[in-house]
């Protein structure tokens, strides 16, 4: 007999769910769940435990993210009815500025709608006052809120499995019985360890660390030295795949991606000449430093995701390689929520209808992991660096259909695509034969 079948995995009305962790994918989860529900006339409890203020500038509110949105992911959460306002919105990205040893190329939009959205995860850094602006997350957990989920201030210490539901037992709120608990907590790893406990099969995903940090500039300063423009910079530097500075309000926040970034390595970048080029004259950049972390990011996804009652989303399970953790939260969220809603909450209802998400991301990041192989090589040779100038720079003037290698770029840093995507376009004999011919040119 099929141990499953003496308990009931699907979700009734009355059911409780659980959701560690109030980022994006907590968020997402939960709105596709009580949507999900409401269209089932289904009556479900959902909390959501985050102990976080997005409220509150500084550590107390941040969520240790880079803060960018693309165009596709604005685009798609508005078809889902959820329109970031502008008091979300810190910028409005309308191109990006590849910095290279060689030059600089400022590249527009591949096509003319298309915008990427700047945020703060959180209120934003230490001391920032400007009450205009609101958190990223702290929209979305409002918009749960008024779907009906309840929002529970509090960290969960313990998980504990029973016959009919998972015990939850939080610092301050005691022990609470949920028919489904979801792990959105990022890559916390003390959360991560909670629900290895209750499911050993899961293995934590993969990690390398990261640098975030901001700048405090006149919004003058930053309207004359940033504009509307992501400066993206390519050099020739150890362990940094990237880094870009993202203007946002009265900030420029300097994320550097790469494999175990640690100070010797962002004070390399900070020194190099194009980077200092980039602020007004005379501005020490150490000085201008209001917040910084060093956060980690999923590199390789988790193993085993899924059991009965339980589920991991978001970068606790998979996560697009270097960029666009917020639409891989979409992504994962909304299939977790789907299945928990229309299939059930057993492992088999969640390996049937949430592993190949998980896996499709997988696959996309092996792509991308080559793609990045590549880019590496490029950033060591002058003679192909002066290549990639030369024909962005020459794409620009033509229609915006023909910048192959410039969207491909485009997508590459800002997440607009899938990388099997990019890849496919990257092979098309246009672009490499531009580049080979525009190796023996002068730049």
């Amino acid at each position: 007999m099929n141990p499953e079948s003496k308990f009931d995995f699907t979700l009734n009305d009355g059911s409780k769910i659980a959701v560690i962790g109030g980022g994006p994918a907590g968020s997402f989860f939960a709105y596709f769940a009580m949507t999900f529900a409401e269209m089932l006339d289904l009556n479900i409890d959902l909390d959501i435990y985050e102990p976080k203020a997005f409220d509150q500038p500084g550590p107390a509110g941040c969520n240790h993210c880079g803060g960018i949105i693309s165009e596709s992911l604005v685009q798609l959460l508005s078809t889902e009815g959820i329109i970031l306002p502008s008091s979300v919105i810190r910028r409005g990205i309308k191109s990006y500025t590849l910095h290279l040893e060689q030059g600089k190329v400022e590249i527009q939009t591949p096509q003319q709608e298309q915008r990427i959205a700047s945020i703060f995860r959180g209120f934003g850094p230490k001391g920032a006052s400007d009450n205009q602006y609101e958190s990223f997350d702290g929209y979305l957990l409002n918009i749960c809120k008024e779907q009906g989920a309840h929002i529970v201030n509090d960290k969960v210490k313990e998980l504990e499995t029973l016959d009919d539901g998972i015990l939850v037992k939080s610092a301050n709120s005691g022990a609470v019985k949920y028919d489904l608990v979801v792990g959105a907590a990022g890559l916390n790893l003390h959360t991560l360890k909670l629900f290895e406990s209750i499911h050993p099969e899961y293995i934590i995903p993969k990690t390398t660390k990261t640098h975030i940090c901001e700048f405090y500039l006149e919004p003058a300063l930053i309207e004359a030295y940033f504009g509307n423009s992501m400066h993206v910079f390519l050099l020739n530097l150890p362990n940094i795949k990237f880094g870009a500075l993202i203007p946002k309000g009265n900030y420029i926040t300097l994320v550097l991606l790469g494999d175990k970034i640690d100070k010797h390595i962002v004070q390399n970048f900070l020194d190099a000449p194009v980077v200092k080029n980039c602020f007004p004259e005379g501005k020490g950049l150490a000085e201008m430093i209001h917040c910084q972390c060093y956060p980690t990011i999923n590199i390789q996804g988790a193993k085993s995701a899924f059991g009965n009652r339980m589920i991991l989303i978001g970068d606790s399970a998979s996560s697009k390689l270097y960029k666009n953790g917020i639409g891989s939260a979409y992504i994962t969220a909304k299939a977790a929520a789907r299945t928990a809603l229309f299939d059930g909450i057993s492992e088999k209802d969640f390996k049937a209808g949430y592993r190949n998400v998980c896996r499709e991301l997988d696959r996309d990041n092996a792509i991308g992991k080559f793609i990045f192989t590549l880019t590496a090589a490029i950033q060591k040779s002058s003679l192909l660096k002066k290549a990639l100038l030369i024909t962005v720079n020459e794409e620009q003037k033509k229609a915006r259909d023909k910048r192959k290698m410039s969207s491909m770029l485009w997508d590459t840093f800002t997440g607009s695509a899938p990388y099997k995507n990019i890849l496919m376009r990257g092979l098309h004999p246009s672009v490499g034969s531009a580049l080979f011919i525009n190796m023996f040119k002068k730049a």
